[in-house]
């Protein structure tokens, strides 16, 4: 279910300290997970996690992950440009190609990262720009739909991602004769998904097909991507992904299908790592009542777009009345002129007054990094709830300076307070 690790007097002291809405990471929920996740794994002789950059794009966080043993997954020449000023080098970044600009293959190749190829016509792109490594990683799409015990899970076949596996016989062997020795093989099948089977179901798919191309081209299959899917509660009904029993079922798949070993297992687990340990923390400021209640914040989709761009669920408490009857119906909503600027529809609450610290868990991936400004709406602040009880800013807020920066070559410049370019 939603994580309640911290408690409201946690909120209420970050609220007191910085200005609402804010993003709260907490910083030892991080690290644990971050364990638990290589001890699930640690029969693995070579198991090393890429966290999704595009989770959670903070320095800081990166950092935490690298203190505990993370690499970086990357899928653009920012995402690149941050890994690198954090520390990140060579094989500890993955780049997983998507439709990129070319010259970022230029940028993964000079930091010496795995390039994880999207497409058999990245092959010849990559020659281009970088060249082909003796160790290169290919998405594998096998179509149609993703089940497990009968129940589709996803439908890769409609997903924009891979190769199909005709193409992987060909782009291997396109690839070793252009000089690459060793292969990496991954797969994305399914989204945000708490079924303890989904890993170890996706994996026995790249360890049996991995085995069968390394025998059909020639080439060493040197690791399996399992890349992320694994899922966290947001509903309270929902039970949490036992991340142990996930690396024990994946560890039967491998020795079923590798009992000498040899191969590598790498996963690119964004949500599962940071998303239970964050969250949107703001104040009601408005009350209306029409043809239904409403309780607006100060905080919009602009600062959580994910109930707004998909309907998704993210559990909502109020500070202080945490165990108070949930007996008033809300829509709870933003300031933006979008009628789906809500952060529930006809959710039950307790009674929220204006003023009172209103608190959305499960923020900690794809929360902030999903931002925009639409209505001129300016990205919140993050905050890290620090292990030793202390709080840290670890990204400003944006003003409007910020918002205007990009029109420093207009005349306008000077009077919204940007200098001309």
């Amino acid at each position: 279910m939603p994580n309640f690790s911290l408690s409201d007097e946690v909120f209420e002291g970050a609220a007191a300290k910085y200005p609402t809405p804010f993003h709260l990471y907490d910083e030892h929920g991080i690290r644990e997970n971050a364990r638990a996740l290589n001890k699930a794994f640690s029969w693995c002789q070579d198991f090393q996690e890429y966290f999704a950059v595009k989770a959670l794009p903070n320095p800081t966080i990166l950092r935490i992950l690298k203190e505990e043993g993370c690499g970086v997954d990357c899928s653009s020449d920012t995402e690149l440009t941050l890994a690198d000023a954090c520390g990140f080098r060579g094989r500890n970044i993955m780049f997983s190609a998507n439709a990129m600009p070319d010259e970022e293959f230029d940028h993964a190749r000079a930091l010496g990262a795995y390039v994880n190829l999207d497409d058999i016509t990245h092959i010849d792109i990559l020659e281009k720009h970088g060249g082909i490594p003796e160790c290169v990683c290919c998405r594998y799409n096998p179509g149609g739909d993703f089940q497990i015990s009968g129940t589709i899970m996803g439908n890769p076949g409609e997903a924009k991602y891979g190769f199909t596996y005709p193409q992987l016989q060909e782009g291997l062997k396109r690839l070793k004769a252009l000089g690459a020795k060793r292969f990496g093989l991954h797969a994305f099948l399914s989204s945000n998904t708490i079924d303890n089977a989904y890993y170890p179901a996706l994996a026995k798919i790249l360890f049996t097909c991995g085995k069968k191309l390394a025998a059909e081209t020639g080439l060493t299959f040197a690791f399996a991507n399992l890349s992320g899917g694994v899922g966290i509660p947001y509903r309270p009904e929902q039970k949490k992904t036992d991340i142990a029993l996930v690396g024990e079922g994946v560890r039967k798949a491998y020795e079923e299908v590798f009992p000498e070993g040899g191969v590598a297992i790498k996963t690119e687990l964004g949500r599962w790592m940071t998303g239970p340990n964050g969250w949107l923390v703001a104040r009601a400021t408005h009350h209306k009542d029409t043809y239904k209640h409403y309780v607006g914040l100060d905080a919009c989709a602009a600062n959580l777009m994910r109930p707004a761009m998909y309907g998704a669920y993210h559990h909502i408490t109020v500070c202080g009345k945490r165990n108070a009857p949930c007996d008033h119906v809300y829509d709870v909503t933003g300031s933006l002129c979008e009628n789906n600027d809500k952060f529930a529809i006809d959710r039950a609450l307790p009674e929220i007054k204006d003023g009172d610290l209103v608190v959305i868990h499960d923020t900690g991936a794809h929360g902030f990094s999903m931002g925009y400004n639409y209505n001129g709406r300016l990205r919140s602040a993050e905050i890290l709830y620090c292990e030793d009880g202390t709080y840290r800013m670890i990204r400003r807020a944006e003003t409007p300076q910020d918002y205007f920066a990009t029109l420093d070559m207009d005349e306008a410049a000077e009077k919204l307070g940007v200098k001309r370019g």
